[in-house]
């Protein structure tokens, strides 16, 4: 189990739109879930993306997986776990869990892995303050 010091949430309503003819959220919307979990994992470092494209630093996705495990239905309230799960010279590897609130149930477990890109847009080694806040958010107890 991850250090609960270690992982960022936020929280998202379930909205009509995201959900296929079924009633349940449409699986390519995981994959947006974890981004939102993503750039407010990196804004509440004070490093949103923003700032990062300013100083034109570019993180692509290079890898996602995804492990279903129950349905979200229209208005669930999702709670969406990030944390880090790798840390390379040029490469961040992010966990992510989708739980519905109040049941403790887990919706969907995967990964995201981001390659550091320079203005270019060549593969780059990561920017030091980068890699020391992600270090040092991974370390923290």
């Amino acid at each position: 189990m991850q250090d609960q010091a270690k992982i960022h949430e936020i929280r998202t309503r379930v909205r009509y739109q995201e959900t296929d003819q079924m009633g349940v959220v449409y699986y390519a919307n995981f994959l947006v879930y974890f981004e939102m979990g993503r750039t407010e994992y990196l804004r509440n470092l004070g490093l949103p993306y923003s700032t990062l494209e300013k100083e034109q630093i570019y993180f692509p996705v290079t890898e996602a997986h995804c492990r279903f495990r129950s349905p979200a239905r229209y208005d669930d309230i999702l709670v969406i776990q990030t944390w880090i799960s790798g840390l390379k010279h040029a490469t961040v590897e992010f966990h992510h869990k989708v739980i519905r609130e109040g049941e403790n149930i887990l919706i969907v477990e995967g990964m995201t892995k981001l390659a550091c890109l320079n203005a270019s847009r060549k593969p780059a080694p990561m920017p030091d303050k980068l890699k020391r806040l992600l270090v040092q958010r991974n370390i923290e107890s």
